[in-house]
Order: structure tokens, then sequence, then C-alpha cells
């Protein structure tokens, strides 16, 4: 772990760590603040929030659909330090638009914002983990990796506790000040000049995006992989959904344990994140991530447990005096549980995934797992209002994500025997 931790000090990863971390941060603080406006100065009927949250769900994770193919042949050949520094000088337009529409509370201005995020996620998300392999060498990719989802997840963290702490005009402020920072910091990305000497862009989205996964699930070994993460990302997104209902109406608790919520398991996912480098000494293997996945499962059970004994007090209570409940710091241990086991499953993935490759088609592969990912994402959000729409309890759907990580770790496990196979016939 210190050996990783020193990557931290080298500028070959520190500035695309801060880079990552920042826009997590104004990612997250953005749609918060956006979120508490629309909810509680904007609208005040029901179906009306259900409305606006359902379509800025889907128009953030639209542009993973439509441009991720697109960003993965970009970030192929071109130099990468060049978008990033282009992305990063979008996000601070992206933000003039953003604040404005906090400062005017004006919606249609907040969802284009919202999808202008998006877009700068897709061209982004491919090349944080190729320029991995190209700046780290073998034995640091994982200990990399695993900075940068704790990085990640701390961004998420702090942007989700400011932006729901401070006023959409403070909110304005700050996103577009780190939106500045953030192009500041990006200027220091060592470069990362393209590998591939082909640089034709197929600008057809559809087409390409259907080109590039089947060129990369047609690899035994990287489909198993994608399908592994995309499982986790699908377990991630029924979780992410699940946590204010299941505070609100099974455990009787207000937004402050919901945030405590959303803590707790942001720094459980940062700690397996960076624990699991530790066990695996730097090599890149799927070896513990079955075990990771049956261990999520088994938490998630409990938890299951636990929440169906519940007993919720006469009145919504604060995270103080949630603590003093029976059985809170029970629910607590589990939440942390699942979120530190589902980082140490889903970090060696994202190494493996980078590093099985050659760097010719790091960021496509990567820009296709996207696609898969975000696809999984949109069934698990689908399939929990499928669920609760047919009468099933919230906390019934945890039992869902149960069988989720029972499938997470045949996955796994096909994919360490796969791993394996290939290194013994290498």
């Amino acid at each position: 772990m210190q050996a990783s931790l020193k990557l931290l000090t080298r500028r070959k990863f520190l500035p695309l760590f801060s880079t990552q971390f920042l826009g997590a941060f104004n990612d997250n603080l953005f749609k918060t603040a956006m979120v508490m406006l629309v909810t509680y100065r904007i609208f005040s009927d029901n179906r009306l929030e259900a409305a606006f949250n359902a379509a800025a769900n889907a128009l953030f994770i639209l542009p993973f659909f439509l441009f991720s193919a697109l960003a993965g042949q970009l970030a192929d050949c071109r130099d990468k330090a060049w978008i990033i520094r282009i992305v990063k000088t979008v996000e601070i337009g992206i933000m003039l638009v953003g604040a404005s529409g906090l400062l005017l509370q004006s919606v249609p201005l907040l969802l284009t914002a919202l999808f202008a995020m998006g877009v700068h996620s897709t061209f982004f998300g491919p090349i944080k983990y190729a320029l991995l392999p190209q700046h780290l060498d073998s034995d640091e990719v994982l200990g990399g990796t695993g900075l940068i989802e704790a990085g990640t997840y701390g961004g998420v963290l702090l942007g989700i506790i400011v932006g729901g702490i401070i006023p959409a005009e403070a909110a304005a402020a700050t996103v577009l000040a780190v939106a500045l920072v953030g192009r500041i910091v990006g200027q220091q990305v060592p470069p990362a000049p393209p590998v591939i000497e082909d640089d034709s862009v197929d600008l057809h989205v559809v087409r390409a995006s259907i080109r590039l996964v089947s060129e990369t699930l047609h690899v035994p070994r990287l489909f198993l992989a994608i399908l592994a993460i995309s499982c986790f990302w699908m377990q991630a997104a029924i979780l992410g959904t699940l946590f204010v209902p299941l505070v609100k109406n099974v455990l009787g608790a207000d937004q402050e344990v919901a945030t405590l919520f959303l803590a707790v398991f942001s720094v459980g996912v940062g700690i397996g994140s960076v624990a699991i480098n530790r066990l695996l000494g730097g090599t890149v293997s799927a070896r513990y991530a079955p075990a990771a996945a049956i261990l999520m499962g088994l938490f998630l059970l409990d938890l299951h447990h636990v929440a169906e004994h519940w007993d919720a007090p006469d009145a919504m209570v604060g995270w103080k005096a949630f603590l003093e409940l029976r059985g809170a710091k029970h629910i607590l241990v589990d939440l942390f549980g699942v979120a530190m086991s589902g980082g140490m499953f889903v970090v060696p993935l994202y190494a493996f995934l980078t590093t099985t490759v050659d760097k010719l088609h790091t960021a496509r592969t990567v820009a296709a797992n996207n696609i898969v990912n975000s696809g999984a994402m949109v069934m698990g959000a689908l399939l929990f209002a499928a669920l609760i729409r047919v009468g099933v309890p919230v906390t019934g759907t945890l039992l869902v994500v149960v069988v989720g990580s029972l499938l997470a770790a045949a996955i796994a496990w096909r994919l360490h025997r796969a791993a394996d196979r290939a290194l013994s016939s290498a």
C-alpha cells in the first residue's frame, strides 16, 4: 500500500489523479445541488420530482451509449494528455451553463449542463484508465488503478456532502471555480502520445459502438471481465437507487442518515480499492474477485435480515438519534462490508481489463466496457423500479442484489480460470 501511495508524489500520476478527483467532485456537487434545488425550491409535486429525476438520470447516462465508441477511438489515436486539456477546457463552459441554471433556477439549463457533463465524463473515462499502463510500470498499474478508484469515490463523497449542504448560489460559484482548477491541473498531465498509427475515426456513433463492442467481446477474457464489471455496476445501480427509500421508509431516518449511508459506502469502496493491492502485491489478477463477490453477498444477506426485523421509530430521526437505535451500528457495519467487498471485487478487474490487451487497444477496450456497463446500470435501475411497482418491498430488492453477487462470483471464477490457462500456455 505504501508503494502505491508513493505514486501520489510523482508527476506521471499525481496530475491525472487530481484531475479525476476534481472531476468526480464537481460532477456530484453539481448533480446534488441541482436535485436539492429542484426538489425543495422549484417543484413541490412528487410526480414532477420523480419525472425530473428519471430524466436527469437518463440524460447523464445517454452520452455513454452514444459517444463511448468515439471517445475510445480518439483516446487511441490522439495524445491523451491533449484530449484531457480539451475536455477540461470544455468543462469550464459547461459549468458556466450549470451555474447559470442554479442561479436562475432554470430546469432546461440544468438538464443541458447535466447532459454535457455526461459527455465530458464519457470522453474522460477511457483516458484515465488507458493512461495508467502507458505512464506506469507494470507492477504499478494495479496500485494506480486502486488509487484512481479511491480518489473517485472520495470525490463523489465530498461532492455529495458539499452539494447537499451549501445553497445553490454558493454551489454555482464552486462548480465554476473547481472547473478552472481542474483545467490548470490537467495541464500538468505528461504527454501520452498515441500508440496506434491509424488515425481514422468513425463518426457514425451507432455503427462504431456496435463494432467496438462486438470486436471486444469476442475475446473470452475480455468478455468475462466486462461481464463481471457490468454485473457489479448493475448491483451498484440498484443499491444506489434503494438507499434513500430504505433510510426513509424502512429505517425511519432523515436525510442526514441517507448522507451517512453514502459516506460509509464511499469510504468502504475506497478502502477496498486500496486494500486489494496489498493482498495481490501489485500483481494483476482476478483470483480474489470470486471471494470478494461472495463476501459482498453475505453482507447484503445480513443487511436484509436486520432491515426486515427493524423496529422503526415513531418519528423521523437524525444521525445522532439513529446511531442510538438498536441495530444501527450493525447496519452500518454491513453497509461498509458490502462497499469494501465491492471495491476489492471491481478494481482488479479494471486493472486486468487495461493490462490484458495491447496498448494499441486499451482506450477502445475501456470504451466498450463503458458502453456495456452503462446498459447494465440502466437495467439495474429499471429492474428496481419494476420490482417496486409490482409490490416488492425495498428490503426485498436486497435479495436481488444478493443473487447478483453470486452471479458475479461465478463469472469472476471463470475469468480467473481463463486467465490462468492463458498464462500457462504463454
